[in-house]
């Protein structure tokens, strides 16, 4: 037997008897007073084809969904998104309990969901041990997209293609359908992500698109959307509203200003935020459904406002 075919058979295995129960005790849990969802915009992420709402949930930030002791809370949330319409989950590996929330949740749905996680080991080894963890922790037996984690310094991206590196994981795991696509992820310098998607043809990309980017002396929108335009990556943005960072006085006006910024740039596909609660869940859903793209005046009116607060806005810029 192949080495493919063990992992791809002990998951399967391993999964069997945990997907049993939690999709049994899920099924039971769902109310059947939610009425049917109003439809969010949809698009093509970029070359995979999967058509998806502009609107997914993130797994991160300061939200229930990465704190250890809220999985009351972090259900409560991933059920009525599953209520509203969102098809879209994204979560990580290094998230704390995010993924092990998911999986309680998520495996019913599993055929209509597009699931993310991503890896921050850059060697092959590292990343496969990392992706089988994911996966039994999400109660899943592939993930939609798996991704290359906050990748900061092309000193990374040389061990991530190297022979041995974490490149090998993703190309493996697709091969052996543990895997539909690739992505790679990074909030720190867009040069370095263009870099990655010029050196290898991911079929994604998160990175940071906000109001506040074009006022950064090294800003994400400029550099790393006409490569993925070009090459036909799916763009998927995050920090829309700077953790709430954008809503400070004499910034922008609330979660339409900032969607509607983001969601209006060429070439980015969908976004994901995460949510504090479940009516701020739904505030953002409401959001999304009503998006139309914005015009260049409205776009210019809303970069003007985050002028004074760009670098409290881009604080994760540092991070690496």
């Amino acid at each position: 037997m192949t080495e493919g075919k063990t992992r791809r058979n002990f998951l399967i295995t391993s999964l069997a008897v945990t997907g049993g129960i939690m999709a049994t005790n899920a099924l039971q849990n769902t109310t059947n007073t939610a009425t049917p969802p109003a439809t969010m915009p949809e698009r093509l992420l970029g070359r995979t084809e999967v058509k998806l709402p502009i609107f997914g949930l993130g797994g991160a930030g300061q939200t229930p969904l990465s704190w250890e002791g809220r999985e009351g809370d972090a259900a409560a949330i991933i059920q009525r998104a599953l209520e509203l319409g969102i098809r879209y989950f994204d979560t990580a590996a290094s998230y704390g309990p995010s993924e092990d929330y998911l999986g309680k949740v998520l495996p019913p749905h599993r055929s209509k969901l597009f699931l993310a996680s991503k890896t921050d080991q850059r060697d092959r080894d590292g990343a496969w041990r990392e992706l089988e963890r994911s996966l039994k922790r999400l109660n899943t037996d592939y993930l939609d997209l798996w991704q290359l984690h906050r990748v900061s310094f092309s000193e990374e991206l040389d061990t991530i293609f190297s022979p041995s590196g974490a490149i090998k994981a993703l190309e493996e795991a697709i091969q052996q359908k543990l895997v539909r696509f690739a992505g790679i992820t990074g909030h720190h310098d867009p040069e370095v992500i263009a870099e990655g998607l010029r050196r290898y043809l991911f079929h994604t990309t998160l990175i940071p698109v906000n109001a506040a980017d074009k006022h950064h002396p090294h800003p994400f929108i400029p550099v790393v959307l006409p490569v993925a335009q070009e090459k036909n990556v799916g763009v998927i943005a995050m920090k829309v509203p700077a953790y709430g960072r954008l809503f400070k006085s004499g910034g922008l006006t609330g979660m339409q200003q900032a969607l509607g910024y983001t969601m209006s740039q060429p070439g980015v596909h969908c976004c994901v935020i995460a949510a504090e609660t479940v009516a701020q869940l739904e505030n953002n859903v409401n959001i999304a459904r009503a998006f139309m793209p914005l015009k260049k005046q409205e776009l210019t009116a809303i970069a003007v406002r985050t002028a004074n607060l760009w670098e409290d806005s881009t604080f994760f810029r540092a991070w690496t």
